[in-house]
């Protein structure tokens, strides 16, 4: 059906959930099969999604552990055990944004079609995109949990809580999402780009080691990587067995949904110029 991709889109966040709920079931089947498209005409199929984490843990873990000594806190053998489950709690928080804001500028540039031919939700695309990258986050973490039920014999009950620490970063991820959609219309150069912003994140974070491990007088800084808390409240729940900081927890959730609105906002004024560009 033709449609007119200069026509001006609502940017309330009413018309966003009602988008969600409307096309629900339209998510749901696109991000099963971008899930099942990414491993199509592998012998392995889905299992790679268990494989591809495990693998990684086992690398960086012999990498930080064992060639370069890396510890997360005092010595012993408790220690040695315990740095591969730390880490891998990072390396998943940290794999969840990337994949998605990776992802982002070329979401549209890949649907040229739903632009100019058909009438698309297109503010759906990041949505759709960040489901299937969750799928990854939740096999991780049930390797996770396993991992942690050997290791150490029992898991915490404070794991009930991870929805909750992720909850924020998910919204920011997608306001993140829907931003880069849009730019990476009109700045190509920004694919490239955010590779870059996305891997110093992840070493501008503690993933590969403790807060505590710099300068005091630094570690504020370390806080403006919006993966440093998130990634600290979710080893706390699954792995030290500590409440959130609920607090922290709340204003981050107030920051994302304003960012969220906004970067939707953005997406929906702009998306007018995209059948020009493309």
């Amino acid at each position: 059906m033709a449609v007119n991709p200069h026509a001006s889109q609502p940017t309330s966040p009413t018309s966003l959930f009602k988008s969600l709920w409307q096309h629900r079931e339209l998510i749901r089947q696109m991000a099963w099969r971008e899930v099942i498209g990414r491993y199509r005409g592998s012998v392995m199929g889905l299992l790679w999604s268990f494989l591809n984490p495990v693998l990684m843990l086992a690398v960086y873990t012999f990498v930080f552990s064992v060639v370069f000594k890396a510890r997360w806190g005092s010595g012993g053998e408790e220690t040695k055990s315990m740095f591969a489950l730390v880490l891998f709690v990072g390396m998943t928080v940290h794999a969840l944004l990337a994949e998605v804001l990776n992802r982002a500028p070329g979401l549209i540039l890949s649907h040229v079609n739903y632009v100019k031919k058909v009438i698309f939700p297109l503010e759906i695309l990041p949505v759709i995109s960040f489901i299937s990258a969750f799928f990854h986050t939740i096999v991780s973490l049930l390797v996770l949990l396993v991992a942690a039920l050997i290791i150490k014999g029992a898991l915490p009950s404070t794991i009930v809580f991870f929805p909750f620490v992720i909850l924020p970063l998910a919204i920011l991820i997608l306001g993140a999402a829907w931003i880069l959609a849009s730019l990476g219309v009109y700045l190509r150069d920004i694919s490239l780009t955010i590779n870059i912003v996305t891997m110093v994140m992840l070493f501008l974070a503690p993933v590969f080691y403790p807060v505590s491990a710099l300068p005091e007088a630094y570690r504020h800084w370390l806080f403006i990587n919006p993966l440093t808390f998130i990634i600290e409240q979710a080893r706390e729940v699954l792995i030290w067995g500590h409440s959130p900081d609920w607090s922290g927890l709340i204003l981050y959730t107030v920051f994302a949904s304003i960012f969220a609105w906004v970067g939707y906002a953005w997406f929906q004024k702009t998306r007018k110029g995209f059948a020009d560009v493309l």
